[in-house]
């Protein structure tokens, strides 16, 4: 016989923190402190993904006297919901102001407006440049037609610049250099390349047409690739060796068709960009190391060269000369004369002191590309305002040719 022992009632067992009927709050603690934390945009929008359906689960039970709470999940891991909610305040902060950003980081919307600046104030310095060299170029040639001594009006120039540059510096407008006796040595070589070159070119726009000797001038960026080749032994992609071709074409169509063709003038433009390369090279060389803004190493460039333009154009001129031809161009211009010396001499400062303030700027590239520009603006300018007349084939040399100082830019 089998007796039934009876068991008394078992109170029931109380379960650990860690049990099912804790676990559901926790798990909503969670998901809020997640969801307050608001991650960057640029973070969410690289680990974002697409979102799964969301399960709705019922409402659950609440205490007396408040909202019943609902419950909503993604069908994936718990782990995975972080990318909804990333998503999401990728989402409000595109809403939100550039200012408002979790991380601090500095919106796009905000750098937008500075380089919208920087890009307008390039503009203006092309478009001053441009200008002001054009004004150059019309009014040299003017007074070269009616006083052709080029040694004289190149002096003039350089010496409008130079006192232009002195009481800018004695009045405080401009910053005064920092310079010594090492960087007036540096200095010299490039000075006298870029004497050499202004008086070669001044020569040549006294015996030519202001469109002929831009034409051959063009044609720098060869004379840099041969020196650069033959003297420093440099190398050049085969890109940069080709698109001489065309500037040597041009170059040469243009001078064969030119009705008004003089060897000086022709030369003078040859000797002119011979020198602008070596007053380049000098310049990089030279000037490795030394900070100095380009409007003050302009400067120093423009009295350095005058004092080594001044003994030869005494000694080739010379001063009777030059009152002798004063005295005819005053007798057949009238005052006018003495304005366009004027003009001519402050521009020459003004457009090289712009072109070297927007070399601070912006790249060699980009500089080498803006002059190319600006030889076409002022062959156009000079061939409608002196009426040259240019033959189709003449044209065609200098489009060519310009083309080829394009393609050099592109491909160096």
């Amino acid at each position: 016989t089998h007796t039934h022992t009876s068991h008394p009632p078992q109170p029931p067992r109380l379960l650990p923190p860690s049990d099912k009927t804790t676990r559901r709050p926790r798990r909503l603690k969670m998901l809020a402190a997640v969801a307050s934390v608001k991650p960057s945009a640029a973070s969410a929008m690289a680990i974002a993904k697409p979102a799964f359906k969301p399960l709705h689960l019922p409402p659950l039970p609440a205490a007396a006297g408040t909202r019943p709470l609902s419950l909503s999940v993604s069908a994936r891991p718990l782990y995975r919901q972080e990318s909804l909610l990333l998503a999401a305040a990728a989402r409000n902060d595109r809403a939100a102001p550039p200012a408002a950003t979790a991380d601090g980081a500095r919106s796009v919307n905000v750098a937008a407006p500075e380089e919208t600046s920087r890009r307008a104030k390039i503009g203006v310095y092309f478009a001053t440049w441009w200008a002001l060299n054009v004004i150059f170029n019309i009014y040299n040639k003017k007074v070269l037609n009616a006083f052709p001594y080029p040694w004289l009006t190149s002096a003039l120039a350089l010496a409008a610049g130079s006192a232009i540059m002195l009481v800018s510096w004695a009045t405080r407008i401009a910053e005064v250099p920092d310079v010594d006796l090492d960087f007036w040595k540096a200095l010299s070589p490039v000075a006298i390349a870029h004497t050499i070159g202004h008086v070669a070119a001044t020569v040549s726009m006294a015996k030519v047409a202001v469109s002929f000797t831009h034409i051959i001038k063009s044609g720098e960026p060869a004379f840099t690739v041969l020196v650069s080749r033959f003297f420093l032994g440099e190398h050049f992609p085969a890109p940069v060796y080709f698109s001489l071709l065309p500037i040597i074409g041009g170059c040469a169509l243009a001078a064969v068709t030119e009705l008004n063709f003089n060897m000086i003038g022709f030369m003078g433009a040859m000797i002119s960009n011979l020198a602008f390369v070596f007053r380049n090279i000098f310049s990089k060389k030279g000037m490795k190391g030394k900070s100095i803004s380009g409007m003050n190493y302009y400067a120093c460039l423009s009295m350095l060269s005058l004092v080594i333009l001044l003994p030869f154009a005494f000694a080739i001129e010379g001063p009777k000369v030059w009152a002798a031809g004063w005295q005819k161009a005053v007798a057949e211009i009238g005052p006018n004369f003495v304005w366009w010396v004027a003009a001519q001499s402050v521009f020459y400062h003004l457009y090289n002191q712009v072109s070297y303030m927007s070399l601070d700027e912006i790249s060699p590239l980009t500089f080498s590309i803006g002059n190319t520009m600006k030889r076409i603006s002022v062959i156009v300018a000079s061939i409608i305002i002196f009426q040259t007349p240019v033959q189709p084939i003449n044209a065609l040399g200098a489009a060519i040719a310009i083309l080829g100082t394009f393609m050099y830019s592109q491909a160096k």
